[in-house]
């Protein structure tokens, strides 16, 4: 069957307002000053979207968003990637989310407004438009309330559909981390949690542990751990990935939905699993070579460069 898309990406939709250079934290009642403003597209499922388009895969992106001036910066931006946003919905009930990250030197703190988030569900993913793409892509589940209960039904209609799917489930605000496993992950080919997240999800305290209390259910599980690489269980073994060493890191933020978009796009490609999890962390390094998470994706040849010229990779 021909498809539209290669990947179909379910998620939270926001900006980012970004303070820097803070000389310290802010205190209830106390003012300070930042050095630094920068307004700009967030959220890690829009990080993966743009970054898998510039790795030249076809995206749509299926979203909320509010009818305001925040909506515009969303759409511009995707837009100026290639992501096509024919299936982001307007929804005049709320606002477009915003998140205001205050960068303390190597720590920040964020805090988020939700807004349109909170109003996608599952009626708004038709079968139409899933049918559209080989591959469906859902971050940030606990930052989606309309979806979060019906995410077991999401996947599934996903796969009755004949896309593979992938999950990266994202921090929990409220950290409950009240995801029933065992029903969602034999719907999710790839999961695609960080080191943190899958010890939380699974209340474990390291790798082994946390694959060996989820494999009889899970199909792929790819598990990014900072600087110590990424860990593939592959349904029989563990396969451990170690990074791409960036000497000069500008930040790491979007480190990880890069490393997911270089994932996906040799996964639908049909890679072997190996390949798949070597361009992730390729993608992820890259990634840190720019400030912000989409900056060192403006394009292909762009990426090619990097890749060969500080990690010695061709693309």
């Amino acid at each position: 069957m021909e498809h539209k898309f290669d990947v179909i990406v379910v998620g939270e939709l926001n900006v980012d307002l970004i303070l820097d250079g803070a000389d310290r934290e802010m205190e209830i009642g106390k003012e300070i000053i930042a050095k630094k403003m920068t307004l700009t597209l967030g959220s890690s499922s829009a990080i993966f979207a743009s970054n898998l388009s510039s790795l030249q895969k076809k995206v749509s992106f299926l979203g909320k968003i509010g009818d305001d001036n925040y909506a515009s910066i969303v759409l511009d931006s995707l837009k100026a990637k290639n992501v096509d946003v024919s299936n982001i919905l307007l929804d005049k009930n709320d606002q477009t989310g915003i998140t205001v990250v205050v960068n303390y030197d190597e720590d920040r703190a964020n805090i988020t407004y939700p807004g349109t988030m909170n109003l996608l569900t599952i009626d708004d993913i038709k079968d139409d438009i899933l049918k559209q793409a080989k591959h469906m892509h859902l971050s940030s589940v606990f930052l989606q309330e309309g979806i979060k209960d019906s995410i077991v039904d999401i996947f599934k209609k996903a796969k009755s559909l004949g896309l593979t799917t992938s999950l990266d489930p994202q921090w929990d605000p409220e950290e409950k981390w009240d995801l029933d496993l065992e029903k969602l992950l034999p719907y999710v080919d790839v999961f695609l949690p960080n080191i943190t997240e899958i010890g939380f999800i699974t209340k474990t305290s390291n790798v082994n542990d946390a694959i060996e209390k989820i494999k009889s259910y899970s199909n792929y599980v790819v598990i990014k751990d900072g600087s110590n690489g990424s860990h593939l269980w592959d349904k029989e073994k563990i396969i451990h990935q170690g990074i791409f060493n960036n000497p000069d890191v500008a930040d790491c933020i979007g480190a990880g939905d890069s490393f997911n978009s270089g994932f996906i796009s040799k996964f639908v490609e049909g890679a072997d699993l190996k390949t798949c999890l070597e361009y992730g962390s390729l993608t992820g390094a890259i990634n840190t070579t720019q400030a912000g998470g989409t900056t060192a994706f403006n394009n292909i040849n762009k990426i090619k460069e990097t890749a060969l010229s500080k990690f010695n990779y061709k693309i």
